[in-house]
């Protein structure tokens, strides 16, 4: 009796089996893979439209050579950096369109439905973004942010050669939580590690021809590795005597980009 009713119950089981793998293949199925959003241009709120507005009308005052691009590290270029840019880039005939606190997604929306390159005709393109994607993105998906980017570059702008920056180095926990407590060094094993992912992936894109990287973050650090206050008083913002070592390092770079 056990025998006759063993295969019965064997194949009952082999059935729910196969049922209870459908059931898991269908919700793998219906549940997909989260979107990467660094790569899907989207605007900002009024204030930000304000600065996009001025980039706009800066097209119409003359020409442009070297367009700078990037998040609020590249806007310090009218703060900290203001005295460096007039002493070192205004022979460039440059422009600076960096908004505070864009991430890769903003920027394209910027020179894609919002035309940022319709009224200027660069030369050489110098970008550094992604830092603000750190929190919501993993290095993969901000790299094809910059990719991103970089594509619609060469789309518009196919004759300007792109200096690539990579990402500035930063603490993991960067702002006023650190200053109230005093904090005036930031050291290497507290910096924020996605850094060093995310520009490995952007030296790729360096082609020879069209697009240009370059690495500089290690001119902010000391001889430990660390960071000063001194060089970025929040530790991920730059201080005037910092833009004067970023001017320094793209000097050659650029002026090698424009004769090319």
């Amino acid at each position: 009796m056990f025998a006759f009713h063993r295969r019965p119950a064997l194949a009952l089981f082999a059935a729910a089996v196969s049922l209870l793998t459908l059931r898991t293949s269908g919700l793998a199925q219906d549940s997909p893979a989260k979107p990467n959003d660094a790569v899907k241009p989207v605007p900002r709120d009024a204030n930000w439209m304000k600065r996009h507005q001025s980039f706009l009308d800066r097209a119409k005052k003359g020409p442009v050579d070297v367009l700078f691009v990037g998040d609020s590290i590249t806007q310090g270029w009218e703060g900290n950096g203001k005295k460096v840019w007039a002493e070192k880039f205004e022979k460039w005939t440059p422009a600076n369109f960096g908004i505070g606190g864009d991430r890769t997604q903003h920027v394209l929306w910027r020179i894609t439905e919002g035309k940022e390159l319709d009224g200027v005709d660069p030369k050489v393109i110098v970008m550094m973004i992604g830092t603000n994607n750190f929190s919501s993105n993993t290095p993969d998906e901000v790299a094809a942010g910059v990719k991103a980017i970089l594509d619609e570059f060469h789309k518009q702008k196919p004759k300007a050669k792109v200096l690539l920056l990579g990402v500035f180095p930063r603490s993991a926990k960067p702002g006023k939580e650190l200053n109230e407590k005093g904090v005036t060094m930031v050291a290497k094993d507290e910096l924020q590690p996605k850094t060093k992912l995310v520009n490995d992936l952007l030296a790729k894109f360096d082609d020879g021809k069209a697009v240009k990287y370059l690495d500089i973050g290690d001119k902010f650090l000391d001889d430990k590795g660390g960071l000063a206050k001194k060089t970025m008083p929040d530790f991920l913002h730059l201080s005037e005597p910092a833009y004067a070592i970023w001017a320094d390092a793209i000097a050659k770079p650029v002026e090698e980009l424009l004769k090319k």
